[in-house]
């Protein structure tokens, strides 16, 4: 075993629902296994509930809303503090050895203390009548808070010592109050700002010596808010950074899914699971309907050189998925990830061991290109927007107004494809009074007709662009399974081609995409011996 200031740094994330579901798993098999040979640090999400909508995260969003409506809804928004505190309560008390009495009895104080925070502060909140961006940062993190609280005091009951760290003022230590001007400086260059928190976060951590750190994936009032300027990907984000800042040598993201599959195996029972995909593919997946990693949390890793692997929180042993960094900067720094004894899977880093990798994957040449596609996802609840222009302004002008009008309504455009006098904009659109509100105001400019119940189908692949007759396999393969085309979206990223169909078709056009252009045979002709694959590892 290496001395302790040899250890190599890895960083592992754990999610809501491994948090609420699988305790045990986390700090009985996984996080023991990695803290033999490395320093290990752990960053928490909220816990999950049976649904999202009953995760703490989404509990907390709930009281602030309550409380904002005033003193009249007080029960409401105490009963909602009472359920978070019970659910933690009882889950330090089955997390944490029976002989730690002592382990539990300051964790449940401290969660009792916590939750009397909470009601104080909401039934402030409810006397004012409102509540601002960053006071609703600090409920939130409360979420983490309470879920690293369960996790150090499981660990420590288990003879591993921990200690909560609770980055909440980060980004004033690291650049002052300065809330506007931080505001812009994020939203112009958001890569270096994240940047320069980690100087930061290297001393919180470092500050714990030889407890593991047990992280909040909620990492501070950011300016203007963390859940509005990040979204809910937080967590993975502050994983990200805490990487960055430690020079770990892995970054592991803990699911309850395997790793990254070639189509959700949901939807599509062929799936195969993929040992590795590029960061680009990771991020393109990410904005295509697929919950794979968020994209800050790609470009943090990118600049740095660290790779990132999804693992099962269910299936520790498995190997998962491995997205290395785009850049060559990885293979050129200094690697002490050692496999420990009883280790819960297998990793290498070696310049070697890449190549071999992503070659037995299906990819080649230094540029990581491939001769076929390597994933195919979907996004549901999807409408398209024509707006074909009177005539009376510039191209230009209208173009202009046309944008100027989705940000005012706040919607988000996932396609477009223009011509001379016509727009059109495929977008996801939960919200129909809003989609409503704008369709009337795009009215001034044009003639507007909306399409409803479609969806899109992305077909994913590191430098797609480049592979001569893929277009034509995918339309070939649509046609002949007599999916009409609505969209055709190619050329904005070189490792996509989406088009939209219609949303009965969504599951046909899955099968027959993953099937004749991915290449992946059906069931039924698993046994066929000269069916071989980049998917077979």
């Amino acid at each position: 075993m290496p001395c302790l200031q040899t250890k190599p740094w890895i960083v592992q994330k754990f999610g809501g629902t491994s948090i609420g579901k699988f305790v045990p798993s986390m700090t009985d098999a996984i996080i023991p296994s990695y803290s033999r040979s490395h320093k290990v640090a752990v960053v928490c999400s909220a816990r999950s509930g049976t649904s999202k909508s009953s995760g703490t995260t989404s509990l907390l969003l709930e009281a602030v809303r309550l409380a904002t409506r005033g003193p009249h809804h007080q029960a409401d928004f105490y009963n909602i503090v009472d359920t978070i505190r019970c659910e933690h309560l009882h889950a330090a008390e089955e997390a944490i050895a029976a002989s730690a009495t002592d382990a539990l009895t300051k964790a449940q104080q401290e969660i009792r203390k916590d939750c009397e925070w909470l009601r104080s502060f909401l039934s402030a909140t409810a006397m004012l009548g409102e509540i601002s961006d960053r006071s609703t940062d600090r409920v939130l993190a409360l979420g983490e808070t309470l879920a690293c609280r369960v996790i150090a005091a499981a660990l420590t009951s288990k003879g591993i010592p921990s200690r909560v760290i609770t980055p909440e003022n980060i980004v004033e230590d690291a650049y002052g109050e300065r809330q506007t001007d931080l505001r812009s400086e994020f939203r112009k260059r958001p890569g270096s700002f994240l940047r320069g928190l980690t100087d930061t976060i290297r001393l919180k951590i470092l500050s714990c010596e030889d407890a593991v750190p047990v992280i909040t994936g909620f990492f501070g009032a950011m300016p203007g808010s963390l859940i509005k300027e990040v979204s809910r990907g937080y967590s993975d984000l502050c994983a990200a950074l805490c990487a960055v800042a430690l020079n770990a040598v892995q970054l592991q993201i803990w699911k309850e899914v395997d790793g990254v599959f070639t189509a959700d195996p949901r939807k599509i029972r062929d799936a195969r699971l993929l040992a590795t995909i590029t960061s680009e593919e990771a991020a393109e997946l990410t904005y295509h309907g697929s919950e794979v990693i968020h994209p800050l949390t790609i470009e943090q890793i990118d600049d740095a050189g660290i790779p990132l692997r999804l693992k099962n929180v269910t299936n520790p042993h498995g190997f998962g998925t491995i997205i290395y960094p785009s850049t060559n900067e990885v293979l050129s720094r200094p690697r002490y990830f050692q496999r420990p004894t009883n280790v819960i899977e297998h990793t290498t880093h070696s310049s070697s061991d890449k190549t071999g990798l992503m070659i037995s994957n299906g990819y080649y040449g230094p540029g990581h290109y491939r001769r076929r596609p390597t994933v195919v996802t979907s996004k549901d609840c999807i409408e398209i927007l024509n707006i074909r222009s009177h005539g009376t302004v510039s191209r230009q002008t209208f173009l202009s107004r046309i944008s100027a009008c989705f940000e005012i309504h706040d919607i988000t455009i996932d396609l477009i494809n223009s011509s001379q006098q016509t727009l059109s904009v495929a977008l996801h659109a939960p919200d129909s009074q809003s989609l409503e509100h704008c369709v009337s105001d795009l009215q001034e400019f044009g003639i507007v007709n909306l399409l409803k119940n479609l969806a899109i189908v992305s077909v994913i692949g590191h430098k797609i662009r480049n592979v001569v007759g893929i277009g034509a396999e995918i339309f070939n393969a649509l046609a002949g399974a007599k999916i009409n085309i609505y969209l055709i979206s190619q050329g904005a990223s070189e490792i996509n081609i989406s088009i939209v169909v219609s949303a009965q078709d969504v599951q046909l056009a899955l099968e027959v995409v993953h099937e004749k252009v991915l290449g992946i045979p059906r069931h039924e002709e698993k046994e066929n011996a000269f069916a071989r694959g980049p998917w077979l590892y």
